[in-house]
């Protein structure tokens, strides 16, 4: 793998240059990279709620039941600690549809990190426009990340607000689904622990190389739970209306979930659940009784038993990556 710093330069596109590896051609929208991880033993974090959001945290090993593919698979590992260490990338849209929010996302997520980083933890910073920049690398320094967070700067799109009459025929883009594959592949993929990304922005995508399922399967790879934050400001009528749909689908297929903003919830209230969110997981691992590496996505479904009230919260699968 390549340096991370050669992907990520100072003030440079994320996807200006893409990394070259020796001896390999580069990699294309059409060409899928060989992808090395070990599988003898799955992973998972998860949560629990009950019908009414609450987090259920009293339940124990027995309590569950995790099938691979349809078959059930023997729980080797198990717990419910909420100390064990986390890597976060915050990506924040700066396209011109967010530029009403941008002092709003500095402030709240400047004191989000405050609160939720501890001795052990991580996290790094990542904007998003017609490229995208790595504006603080992985660090547990919040003033470094405050520092990261003033250097936010509105980034490609068009100005004033846009309509169906204005609307250029070939507008800069907004590549999201860049910046999450490569936050995933280049920044989280090797890491151990706790592994999520809270990603703001309107959902909307232009222009990006790689697409959706692509971004969806990166973070599959990396283990990494995504939760979108969704902002629409109402004067920017975008082509192929909302992107809520879009955030929701990057959430729920990793173990996150979706928050909008609006005038009922505030971007700190929605840090606030989601810094209990993390604080609220379950962990459990166990070696799959399909020791084939194929590199095909394996189904994975967790079950609280005897509680039909009981929503779990986690990831769709992962891949069994090939030798």
């Amino acid at each position: 793998m390549l340096a991370v710093a050669a992907l990520f330069g100072c003030g440079a596109s994320l996807l200006a240059q893409p990394p070259k590896p020796p001896a390999k051609p580069p990699i294309t929208e059409e060409q899928e990279p060989t992808i090395k991880v070990d599988v003898d033993v799955v992973n998972l974090f998860f949560s629990v709620r009950d019908r009414k959001g609450g987090y259920i945290g009293n339940l124990t090993k027995d309590d569950f039941q995790v099938t691979e593919d349809g078959k059930q698979q023997e729980i080797r590992f198990f717990s419910k600690e909420t100390d064990l260490p986390l890597t976060l990338g915050l990506l924040v849209d700066v396209s011109r549809s967010m530029e009403s929010l941008l002092e709003i996302e500095r402030s709240a997520s400047n004191r989000f990190f405050e609160r939720v980083l501890r001795q052990k933890d991580m996290a790094f910073l990542i904007s998003f426009g017609s490229d995208s920049e790595l504006l603080q690398d992985s660090t547990n320094s919040t003033s470094l990340l405050k520092k990261a967070l003033d250097e936010l700067r509105i980034s490609g799109g068009v100005t004033g607000v846009i309509t169906p009459s204005t609307l250029p025929s070939t507008p800069r883009g907004t590549v999201l689904y860049d910046a999450v594959y490569l936050a995933a592949r280049e920044k989280l993929r090797h890491e151990v622990g706790r592994k999520a990304m809270i990603i703001i922005s309107d959902g909307m995508d232009m222009g990006s190389r790689v697409k959706l399922q692509e971004a969806i399967d990166e973070a599959h790879r990396a283990d990494a739970i995504i939760y979108g934050i969704l902002y629409e400001d109402p004067r920017y009528v975008m082509m192929g209306g909302s992107g809520s749909g879009t955030l929701k689908r990057m959430a729920e297929d990793t173990g996150g979930r979706m928050f909008r903003i609006d005038r009922r919830e505030s971007l700190d209230q929605i840090y606030d659940q989601i810094q209990q969110e993390l604080r609220s997981q379950y962990t459990l691992a166990y070696t799959p009784t399909n020791t084939a590496r194929d590199g095909g996505f394996r189904k994975v479904e967790i079950k609280v038993k005897n509680n039909k009230d009981a929503r779990v919260q986690a990831r769709k699968g992962y891949f069994a990556s090939k030798e």
